[in-house]
């Protein structure tokens, strides 16, 4: 399987902007839909578990930690979720990694925001939506820093570390490329893009997925991509014919082309970091 998706990722690298069907995308496992995440959790074979890591200036973050089932470390993902704050959701997300073969580091970014110290547990969706923005953009890449900091520092994992996010956590995850320069790779997944100027620290390379009828977020795309060619930074951005905003966590919207935009966006994002961070 390995060796298949990096096969697809040099494939697919050639590709522009309007992704072509891959037959072999409706054979890449998808992370559950939203209804279907915490049935798909309860079932998981891999070991997952809460854990709290230090994010510096007297902060601690509560993260879920998957782990992967083989034999030799692994490299680490960075899950970053959605303005709906950590959700089973997101947790599934982490889990279909780690079924990849990456130890995967899912962050609550509303650790300590919520009523009486909590975090996403403490409050409704529309309370994690206020919660989230108002946080400040240094502390978001703080904790992410430090929990990329502790994923590699774990026993089972090695030195190689990327990060996914979803809207408001793939712009974090974007974010992150510009502000930890040890961050290999960056999977953005219909979130939008830094301004230029930070575009120039990029040091990962960076894999965009977004919704055809996203036209928000996709007003980023060309003049990211003509940033980041002309920094000689590497940025694959793909739109998918149909699906919108959230596609990933929506499967079966939209007759159809939801489901198909995330058979074929997750097995691009595996072949990715499979090649950019296995070697």
């Amino acid at each position: 399987m390995l060796r298949f998706l990096k096969s697809f990722a040099a494939f697919v690298a050639t590709l522009g902007l309007i992704a072509a069907p891959t037959p072999s995308a409706a054979q890449i496992q998808l992370p559950a839909d939203e209804a279907g995440a915490t049935t798909r959790l309860d079932a998981s074979p891999r070991h997952g578990e809460w854990v709290k890591y230090d994010a510096g200036s007297g902060d601690s973050v509560t993260a879920w930690v998957v782990y992967p089932q083989r034999p030799d470390s692994a490299p680490v993902v960075i899950v970053i979720h959605e303005i709906y704050g950590h959700t089973d959701w997101v947790r599934g997300v982490a889990d279909q990694l780690a079924a990849e073969g990456f130890v995967a580091v899912a962050p609550d970014l509303l650790s300590g925001k919520g009523p009486d110290g909590g975090g996403s547990e403490s409050v409704d969706r529309q309370g994690a939506v206020r919660l989230i923005r108002g946080l400040e953009n240094d502390e978001v890449a703080r904790r992410l820093e430090a929990a990329a900091i502790y994923g590699t520092s774990l026993p089972a994992a090695t030195s190689r570390v990327g990060s996914i996010g979803f809207c408001w956590g793939g712009r974090r995850s974007f974010n992150f490329a510009t502000t930890y320069s040890d961050l290999r790779a960056a999977v953005v997944y219909y979130g939008s893009s830094p301004g230029p100027e930070a575009l120039a620290r990029v040091n990962a390379r960076v894999l965009g997925n977004y919704g055809g009828d996203d036209a928000r977020v996709n007003a980023d795309i060309a003049p990211t991509r003509q940033s980041m060619v002309s920094l000689g930074k590497s940025y694959e951005a793909i739109t998918y014919d149909g699906a919108g905003h959230g596609f990933l966590r929506a499967q079966q919207e939209r007759n159809g082309a939801n489901l198909r935009a995330s058979q074929e966006a997750w097995a691009r994002t595996v072949a990715f970091l499979t090649e950019t961070l296995e070697q």
